[in-house]
């Protein structure tokens, strides 16, 4: 693959001379009166500096500050974290290298997704990972390490919980937001957005309502000279979202969200790397997802010794995506309207409730006990057109066993599968912690889990080549029942409100689930298992120099057994299925941090370093040598990542103007298991300067990819016949205005 931009790597005195003023960045703007930053990462209110845990916490300020509207734009800067940014609405976070892919995970995700704790992502192959705009959200937390304790599976690395600013009764409150800007090679078309939100009190204190609504346009930079379209791959996002609080007395609270979004994906994002900014396919691969999550929460307090909480969910996900294939299948025809294209149609119900109880108060005892239940039910249609194949089956009836084009091709449908999944997930979990003394606290942890799934899988008659082909459908069922306990256990001394070093035992899990391909070719299994991961870590918060140079440090071993690994067959199907195989080892360090040097002068960096690697042999069938040595590099991880800020705040001077440098780097690291190519390997640059111009309204310049640099994010699928890499956004230039009332 011939290399388009050299880009050239961090040097390691740059970034030992980083960390010397490194501390937890994107973690410390305040959100209470006190400047103290409240997350609910044990779901209780605890301060982010007081938690055992590794978190960060993207304040709603710091977004905007940021000029954050999507995952890609800040959740990269955290440290252990990177984004398999592929296709919008499901690329997915990866946190600390727990992956077997930069593509997606054909089972349950690595990372959990929650919306003011409200899981939105189903266990299986999810049809959709909802990226929630920015707009109006009190924080973005994001917590690194198995949870699988109090937030159940899918949290193998990490988790990533978006929390909405809900009702206020206390004042009437609005805020507007508006965007316009350019992209490189975008054909003259701009990017905008446009966000409002109005909160107003119904009865003073006691009722309120809160109504968000957004647009947001990111104009395409890829040509496709296929469909004869420049800036093909136009992105547009909408939303809504609202939500009602009622205070019922004193000690009881209500509270009911509803948040609805919907992507829109002109053209997909992936392109030829060998010819910067081109995707060659003889149709244009829309893809449409959206979002409905509608919760109720209740808070009560219990006399003064506890809370009760209980929260109940429900979510509804859809995906439409067409992606065109340059094989030759049954016609022989790769070019124009008859070349081969795939229809998938998906959606999925999620229902969940829970229930918990936990102690209120600074005594040597705390703890917290819950219950939560799951369905998830799902159903995909997938099927692959060739134009005139049916006609074709006719016109060569040898080639394809004296079988009629309506039965192998009907419609001109070569291949086609529906699955139907349906999954339970039961927990009880719990929390208790104990101060021996002031400075120690232990705590003791677990969850029970009883999962079961079970799918029904139809293969429809078809064929994908002359003297290849199925005359009737096939079917198979499958069930899965597990149960298991995951523990969690933490040891932190606190000599003072300004350290705390910790250390943490943590394990996670993801449930297993059906391989749709296995009925159509041999040697895929009909299912695959669980898989777990065992987090050994230890930490050090300080906070120094009168709160003026903050700092984290922690190290971690991670232990994944019975990988969820996504293989693909042999030319020219590549049928993906997943297997259990082999274990890896992943090790790694993360330092950040912020020094304020003086009431002007800021700098926050995040660095990590990691290595992920198999540890033992992962076996493949249809691999070179059969599968994949101890010792070979995960998919996506990049043993270096860099994030840099420094900002220059004027607020003694009139409109209090700003100006920041942000720098990020990520290292090169491997697309597949077998595959020569490589993402990453890049430094951007971003500037943004911004100047108040009343005291409701602010203005900001921005430039995102200053140099314009070409990086690719990943590339699973380069050493086949189709393109398949995708890449950071070109140079976008452009300005903001924010408003609050």
């Amino acid at each position: 693959m011939k290399t388009i931009m050299p880009i050239k790597s961090v040097s390691l005195a740059a970034l030992a001379a980083a960390t010397l003023f490194t501390a937890p960045a994107l973690a410390q703007a305040p959100s209470d009166d006190n400047g103290t930053i409240i997350v609910t990462a044990g779901k209780r209110d605890e301060d982010i500096r007081q938690v055992a845990l590794s978190i960060s916490a993207v304040t709603g300020e710091q977004l905007k500050e940021m000029n954050a509207n999507s995952l890609s734009d800040y959740i990269t800067r955290l440290p252990g974290v990177v984004f398999n940014d592929y296709q919008p609405g499901i690329s997915e976070v990866v946190i600390r290298g727990v992956a077997a892919t930069t593509y997606h995970e054909q089972g349950q995700t690595t990372v959990g997704y929650y919306l003011n704790e409200v899981p939105l992502v189903e266990p299986g192959f999810p049809i959709g990972i909802p990226d929630v705009d920015t707009f109006d959200l009190q924080r973005v937390e994001v917590l690194r390490g198995p949870q699988g304790t109090l937030f159940g599976s899918s949290t193998l690395g990490g988790l990533v919980n978006y929390v909405a600013n809900v009702a206020d009764p206390s004042k009437i409150d609005a805020a507007a937001s508006g965007l316009i800007g350019t992209t490189k090679n975008a054909s003259g078309d701009l990017n905008y957005a446009a966000k409002a939100m109005i909160n107003v009190p119904l009865v003073q204190d006691q009722l309120a309502v809160r109504l968000v609504a957004l647009q947001r346009y990111d104009a395409g930079y890829l040509d496709n000279p296929g469909t004869g379209v420049n800036g093909a791959n136009d992105y547009r996002t909408r939303g809504l979202r609202g939500s009602i609080v009622a205070h019922l007395g004193e000690t009881t609270k209500v509270t009911f969200l509803s948040s609805y979004q919907d992507s829109k994906l002109e053209d997909q994002t992936y392109l030829d790397l060998d010819d910067p900014y081109i995707r060659n396919t003889p149709r244009a691969e829309p893809q449409k997802t959206d979002y409905w999550m509608n919760s109720l929460r209740l808070d009560q307090e219990i006399g003064h010794a506890a809370t009760l909480t209980v929260l109940g969910s429900v979510t509804k996900k859809n995906n439409t995506t067409v992606f065109s294939y340059p094989y030759a299948y049954v016609t022989g025809v790769t070019e124009g309207a008859d070349a081969a294209y795939s229809l998938g149609e998906a959606e999925a119900l999620i229902r969940t409730i829970e229930a918990r109880v936990a102690s209120q108060g600074d005594g040597p005892f705390k703890w917290l006990i819950g219950t939560s239940y799951m369905k998830a039910t799902k159903s995909s249609i997938d099927r692959i057109y060739q134009g005139g194949a049916a006609a074709y089956i006719d016109a060569n009836p040898d080639l394809f066993g004296g079988y009629s084009g309506a039965v192998l091709a009907p419609n001109d449908a070569i291949y086609g599968y529906i699955s139907d999944t349906t999954n339970h997930d039961f927990g009880i979990f719990g929390e208790v912690s104990f101060k021996p003394v002031d400075t120690v606290e232990i705590t003791v942890g677990g969850r029970y889990y009883d999962t079961k799934n079970s799918a029904q899988i139809t293969n429809a008659a078809g064929t994908l080549a002359p003297g290849s082909f199925t005359p009737v459908s096939s079917s198979f069922g499958m069930t899965q029942k597990e149960d298991g306990f995951t523990p969690k256990v933490t040891l932190a001394f606190r000599p003072s409100d300004k350290l705390m070093v910790y250390g943490t035992f943590s394990r996670g899990f993801r449930v297993g689930g059906p391989n749709p391909n296995a009925a159509i070719l041999e040697g895929i299994p009909t299912s695959y298992e669980s898989d777990e991961v065992d987090n050994y870590e230890v930490g050090v918060k300080a906070s120094l120099l009168d709160d003026r140079l903050l700092l984290d440090l922690t190290g971690f071993h991670l232990d994944w057994k019975n990988i969820q690994a996504r293989l693909f067959s042999d030319a020219p199907y590549y049928y993906s299925y997943v297997t259990n195989a082999g274990g890896a080892d992943i090790d790694g360090v993360e330092f950040s941090g912020t020094i304020r040097v003086n009431r002007m002068v800021s700098f926050s960096s995040n660095v990590t370093y990691q290595d992920a690697r198999l540890s033992e042999f992962l076996p493949d069938t249809f691999a070179v040598g059969g599968g994949y040595a101890k010792g070979t590099t995960l998919p996506g991880s990049s043993k270096w990542s860099v994030a840099n800020n420094l900002k220059f705040d004027l607020g003694s001077v009139g409109g209090a103007p700003t100006f920041e440098i942000a720098h990020r780097y990520l290292s090169k690291a491997p697309v597949a298991f077998g595959n020569d190519a490589k993402r990453g390997g890049f430094n951007v640059i971003d500037l943004r300067a911004s100047i108040g111009l009343s005291e409701n309204l602010r203005i900001m310049a921005f430039a995102n990819n200053l140099f314009d640099k070409f990086g690719i994010l990943n590339a699973p699928f380069t050493s086949q016949a189709v393109p398949a890499g995708s890449i950071i956004r070109p140079r976008t230039i452009g300005l903001r205005a924010d408003w609050s009332l």
